[in-house]
């Protein structure tokens, strides 16, 4: 590796002033990346100040990349409808888009899986394929499987383990679809009583990593009595109701299962649109009156364990392992638990003196059943992994597959992610170049991707990826740390100017403005050239692969093109890179590895990397 960056990134001057033809050669090269650094940051500042901008434009050889030069291009307008599923053999491009989807990310390992097995048959492998560890394990063992020294034992080794899976584990679908559901059903360490609790995070994870492909009622039964989602919102040791005190239960949960976790704020159609009323207004889902019966449902539930005993009730003592268990469901304690008459939605009533179990059972149950939860669900978990403004015929297919997987089952996640990632809307060349196509790629996936793509390792298996909310030198988020229970962005946020003029939603834009762009463009760089971390623990790539292109820089951008946009990158991008990389002499020293990771770094920030198709 390189001692130093490479002078196309560099501010300052050299300690020596270089040669006539040096000079010369280090003024293009710099001239070449300020290019794309201003193409990739006017495509996104145009859009977080509303104006028109963006790359687009015509795609370089091989690419199937859509034109156009408005912002609107990296996150929607139009419409495209058709059935799902491939009717032939995937081709490169078309594997290494799907998995952008379904993965953080592809390798070209899983291209060649995906060409080879087509999707259903990529996915079907990874619905069986085993988890290899817990991160709650590892979070107890205080490290990786075999560790030598396992002495990890502090708050970020949830983080660790997070990112050891993502980068070493054959399970790739499942990370992605368990990343996603922490968006959707959000715990946070910041501002809340999980702060440092590495334990409650990595049982959290677990549980959405198992039940991500099972059915979503025992997904949403998972979320409700899990300690660190009852600490988040506050239902944890919620008592029953006390006339004499005036004591009413806490409604935190209550309000949040039914308005994010399940049917949202208005009634809608299994399209995604909203219902009317008979004077054309929308139809709320539920009213104050409802969160109140739904908050007497959450009482009398505490920490899990054999019995109800009062101390397990309180968690005391607070460090008797056998006492307090993340890693179990909460229990009932039925002395604490409400026995009053509850009326919840769609004027469901729970008699009075109904066990805390089966009044859990009949509201939740309820919730499921509800004919928002396939649309509302559906569109966010398409939001979440392919496009920001999915057409209303796209949610339907889901949500119908929600309702009905085919055999009579409603809630089958299986079925619910394979309709989303094998849509046309989500595979085929013709959705690819609509303008309703695409979203703007978070940053942890962006990061997760230049880990997968090029095999990057941390040769102790520990992975100290910790602190990456630093919007200068990082990239302003982080795993299980964002702001509020609302996550890092909003499903329907939308920036003022065209995209919010136009009727469109980009909720990643919601944390994209003119210091986290900078810090992405700081970020890659570092990241592509030096790796992460620090130390043995230091992750970095090798380029094994790429470093043999080095000599042949067209052979090289092109495979890093397909590995980070899945050769979507356009003409000017492509030209850009490839001018760059010429012009980084191979005979200097690291000369062959400076041009893959300068081919790397500027591929991290292209427009086409940063916004998905």
């Amino acid at each position: 590796m390189a001692d130093e960056i490479p002078d196309v990134i560099t501010t300052g001057e050299a300690e020596t002033a270089p040669a006539p033809e040096a000079r010369s050669t280090r003024r293009k090269r710099d001239k070449i990346f300020t290019g794309l650094g201003v193409t990739a940051s006017a495509a996104l500042l145009a859009a977080c100040g509303g104006s028109s901008g963006g790359a687009g434009g015509g795609s370089a050889a091989g690419s199937s990349a859509a034109g156009g030069n408005s912002i609107l291009n990296a996150i929607g307008l139009g419409g495209l409808g058709g059935p799902t599923g491939a009717l032939q053999a995937p081709t490169e491009n078309e594997a290494a888009r799907f998995l952008s989807h379904a993965t953080f990310g592809p390798t070209m390992a899983e291209i060649r899986q995906v060409q080879s097995l087509g999707y259903d048959g990529w996915l079907n492998q990874q619905f069986i394929a085993p988890r290899r560890d817990t991160h709650f394990g590892y979070v107890t063992r205080g490290g990786p499987l075999n560790c030598g020294t396992c002495d990890r034992m502090y708050v970020n080794a949830f983080l660790e383990s997070l990112w050891q899976q993502v980068a070493e584990d054959a399970d790739s679908l499942r990370q992605r679809i368990a990343f996603t559901l922490t968006e959707l059903f959000v715990v946070s360490e910041v501002n809340s009583p999980l702060e440092g609790n590495a334990h409650a995070l990595a049982s959290y994870l677990d549980m959405l990593a198992d039940r991500c492909f099972g059915n979503f009622r025992q997904l949403l039964e998972g979320v409700a009595l899990h300690p660190a989602m009852g600490h988040y919102l506050s239902h944890i040791r919620n008592e029953k109701e006390d006339a004499t005190t005036g004591r009413i239960p806490d409604e935190n949960f209550a309000r949040e299962v039914m308005q994010l976790f399940t049917i949202g704020l208005w009634e809608l159609n299994v399209d995604g649109t909203r219902r009317k009323s008979t004077l054309g207004k929308d139809i709320p889902t539920y009213t104050q009156k409802d969160i109140s019966g739904m908050a007497k449902v959450f009482t009398g539930w505490s920490w899990g364990g054999p019995d109800d005993n009062i101390h397990r009730w309180y968690g005391w003592p607070i460090d008797e392992v056998e006492t307090v268990r993340w890693d179990l469901p909460m229990r009932h304690y039925q002395q604490f638990a409400s026995v009053s008459e509850k009326r919840i939605i769609r004027k469901v009533v729970i008699p009075a003196n109904t066990g805390a179990v089966d009044t859990m059972r009949i509201a939740l149950d309820t919730l499921f059943n509800h004919p928002n939860v396939g649309p509302f669900i559906g569109k966010q978990l398409i939001q979440r992994l392919v496009t920001s403004n999915p057409s209303p015929e796209y949610v339907s297919r889901v949500a119908k597959k929600f309702n009905n997987n085919g055999e009579g089952v409603r809630g089958d996640m299986r079925a619910v992610i394979r309709a989303i990632l094998t849509d046309m809307e989500a595979t085929s060349e013709t959705s690819m170049m609509s303008d309703r196509s695409g979203k703007i790629r978070e940053p942890i996936i962006r990061f997760g991707s230049w880990l997968r793509a090029f095999g990057a390792r941390s040769t102790t298996g520990i992975y100290p990826i910790w602190n990456l909310e630093d919007t200068v030198w990082s990239i302003g988020q982080n795993p299980l740390r964002a702001p509020s229970v609302f996550n890092w962005f909003r499903p329907d946020y939308a920036p003022q100017g065209e995209i919010a003029d136009a009727g469109l939603v980009a909720p990643e834009f919601q944390i994209a403005h003119e210091t986290t762009v900078t810090g992405w463009a700081n970020f890659a760089f570092s990241t592509a050239f030096y790796g992460h971390g620090w130390d043995e623990n230091r992750i970095s790539a090798s380029y094994a692969e790429e470093l043999p292109l080095a000599d042949d820089p067209p052979r090289l951008v092109d495979r890093v093109n397909l590995l980070l946009t899945g050769r979507q990158l356009d003409r000017e991008s492509h030209t850009l890179i490839l001018e760059a990389v010429e012009s980084f002499p191979l005979d200097a020293e690291n000369g062959r590895y400076i041009r893959c990771a300068l081919c790397v770094a500027m591929t991290m920030i292209s427009p086409q990397f940063q916004m998905q198709r």
